[in-house]
């Protein structure tokens, strides 16, 4: 009995450690570059157009920072495409008939605090490419474009879980 007492208190602080590493391991470099894009209100219409929008962007914006090796390469990627940008919006935008305006921001650009999966990001100003949707007044949704934590080929970036098998054997034995 002694003995399992010691070993379930073993995996425990064993547990808590690896979640612990592992939550840091998902913080956003200083020096990544980040996009969002905020629709005009969260009625489902403008949070279609925004979610549309997201699936146009991500595919643009992994085939133009794929290769890029550092921040500052990926900073001069992005601002020598902002037409390229401008035009994926503007076509998404004329075929769903969205006639209320948008904007396109690149630079240091205001972020709330969010938490996701266990880790809370902090507010501030970040290297971003901001899209603002009519008035920008709904939900937004953002990741990461450089070091490219968002833009995964072929998937959608919100569908893919990272797994690790001594977390799923200690959750199976301790559940």
């Amino acid at each position: 009995m002694k003995k399992t007492v010691i070993l379930l208190l073993i995996i425990g602080v064993f547990y808590v450690y690896i979640s612990d590493v592992l939550a840091h391991k998902l913080v956003i470099p200083d020096e990544a570059i980040r996009i969002r894009i905020i629709p005009n209100s969260n009625s489902s219409f403008d949070q279609d157009i925004k979610l549309k929008v997201k699936e146009k962007l991500e595919i643009t914006m992994f085939d133009l920072l794929k290769d890029a090796k550092n921040s500052d390469e990926a900073k001069e990627i992005i601002q020598d495409n902002l037409e390229l940008v401008d035009k994926d919006v503007k076509k998404i935008l004329s075929l769903e008939n969205y006639d209320k305006g948008y904007e396109i921001n690149f630079g240091m650009n205001y972020f709330p605090e969010k938490e996701y999966k266990g880790v809370k990001y902090k507010e501030g100003y970040y290297e971003s490419l901001l899209i603002t949707l009519g008035k920008g007044e709904g939900d937004n949704w953002w990741c990461v474009l450089f070091p490219p934590l968002c833009l995964i080929e072929g998937e959608d970036a919100e569908d893919v879980e990272y797994k690790s098998l001594v977390m799923e054997i200690l959750d199976k034995y301790l559940s």
